[in-house]
């Protein structure tokens, strides 16, 4: 983008490494297995926190694999879903944006408060997510509502900076200069599709 930053962004550093790292060492950087437990073991199941979904109940994670909902409402799995991703594009699309809004974001609120914006925003996604479906037995994760809070906070607080994306055409790429909104439109058609 044309933002510059004053401050380093050590907080969106930060967040990219912890993704990155729960990614790698959690998730098994992709293999199937681990994803699937990770997924069913620290997603957020709306039907398990609101106490709506049988104990026992599975849902398939692919073949020979089935999330068994348990009993009790797990409610700190709100806080580790937003950490996991359910692929590699999953985690470098939402890490892109993050890395591309973040920074100037947390330069603009400071450090702690742009912590506590990160972790408030993923909050209410995953709660808007539940009350949504609070039947439901699928896992969710992903830093994607904690990322929109962010995008959102930078249309607000940057209404008319231009965001640089290259666009291939055949053989050629070429650069376009959007502005942010157009960006975050871009960003909330990746979610609706990726959903």
């Amino acid at each position: 983008d044309e933002n510059e930053t004053v401050r380093s962004p050590i907080v969106t550093v930060a967040l990219i490494v912890i993704n990155t790292l729960v990614w790698l060492v959690v998730q098994g950087a992709g293999a199937a297995r681990a994803v699937a437990a990770s997924v069913c073991n620290f997603g957020l199941i709306p039907g398990e926190l609101m106490l709506r979904a049988r104990p026992g109940s599975g849902y398939p994670m692919g073949e020979g694999l089935v999330c068994v909902v348990d009993p009790g409402r797990a409610p700190e799995h709100v806080l580790m879903s937003m950490f996991l991703h359910g692929g590699w594009l999953h985690l470098i699309g939402n890490m892109w944006f993050l890395w591309l809004f973040g920074n100037n974001v947390e330069d603009s609120m400071g450090r702690l408060r742009f912590v506590v914006f990160y972790l408030l925003c993923g909050t209410a996604a995953a709660l808007a997510q539940v009350f949504a479906d609070p039947d439901s037995i699928i896992p969710m994760v992903g830093a994607s509502g904690a990322i929109g809070g962010v995008m959102g906070a930078y249309i607000i607080l940057y209404p008319h900076v231009r965001v640089y994306t290259l666009v291939p055409l055949g053989f050629f790429i070429t650069s376009f200069a959007l502005p942010a909104w157009a960006m975050l439109g871009y960003w909330i058609v990746l979610q609706v599709f990726g959903g």
